[in-house]
């Protein structure tokens, strides 16, 4: 898939499911197929995961020709990007604004959301060639902030990360959001821990109809 036809897909599915995990290899996989199950299928695997580069690796291999995206969530300096692309990686998200790394992921071709928070961060991410502005955390100001920032940068396409749940994601998306980033809310830890693979998928199914509901209305 294509730089361009990756944002497409992004903005098509509108959830980035946020995974965290205490440990990597096949365990980690199989939480990335169980979320996908459910309808979630733009996944992002943090690289404060232990093994991420080779979990990267290994299921962007095990995926190959699934209807899956897979990226890279966590990325602090333009050396991670590049090993994350490297290994697979299709799309790369930082939680603060690095220039550096948006020009990386740029230089390979890959979308990249560029973390920030004020007007002046996220108009600087998106005039430094951000694909989209993960707005993080979310929790702070919530759908309002969203609205708010929408008047002045409504060319910027906002992806709110952190606090994003099922009785407030109609909320964000009517403010203007153009995609959501959900973690714990959607990939919970203690499913994770407990290797619940159904539960994982069935709450995927539960977000990812959620947001069907809400962009029909």
């Amino acid at each position: 898939m294509d730089k361009y036809a990756a944002i497409q897909y992004v903005l098509d599915k509108c959830i980035v499911a946020v995974v965290r995990a205490d440990s990597g290899g096949e365990e980690l996989s199989r939480v990335v197929e169980a979320v996908a199950a459910g309808g979630v299928q733009c996944i992002e695997v943090t690289m404060t995961t232990p093994g991420a580069l080779q979990c990267i690796e290994a299921a962007s291999k095990h995926l190959a020709g699934a209807d899956v995206l897979l990226g890279v969530g966590t990325v602090l300096d333009s050396e991670t990007c590049r090993m994350a692309i490297l290994s697979g990686a299709q799309y790369v998200v930082t939680p603060t604004l690095s220039i550096s790394v948006i020009q990386m992921a740029r230089r390979y071709g890959k979308p990249i959301f560029a973390g920030a928070y004020t007007p002046t961060e996220i108009l600087t991410a998106w005039e430094n060639g951000a694909d989209f502005i993960k707005v993080f955390p979310a929790s702070i100001g919530g759908p309002d902030y969203i609205k708010a920032l929408k008047g002045p940068l409504p060319q910027v396409p906002l992806v709110p990360t952190g606090g994003v749940e099922l009785d407030n994601l109609g909320a964000f998306l009517k403010a203007g959001a153009s995609a959501l980033g959900i973690g714990g809310n959607l990939v919970s830890k203690k499913l994770v821990a407990a290797r619940d693979y159904k539960g994982l998928t069935e709450n995927a199914k539960r977000f990812a109809d959620a947001v069907r509901a809400a962009k029909a209305t």
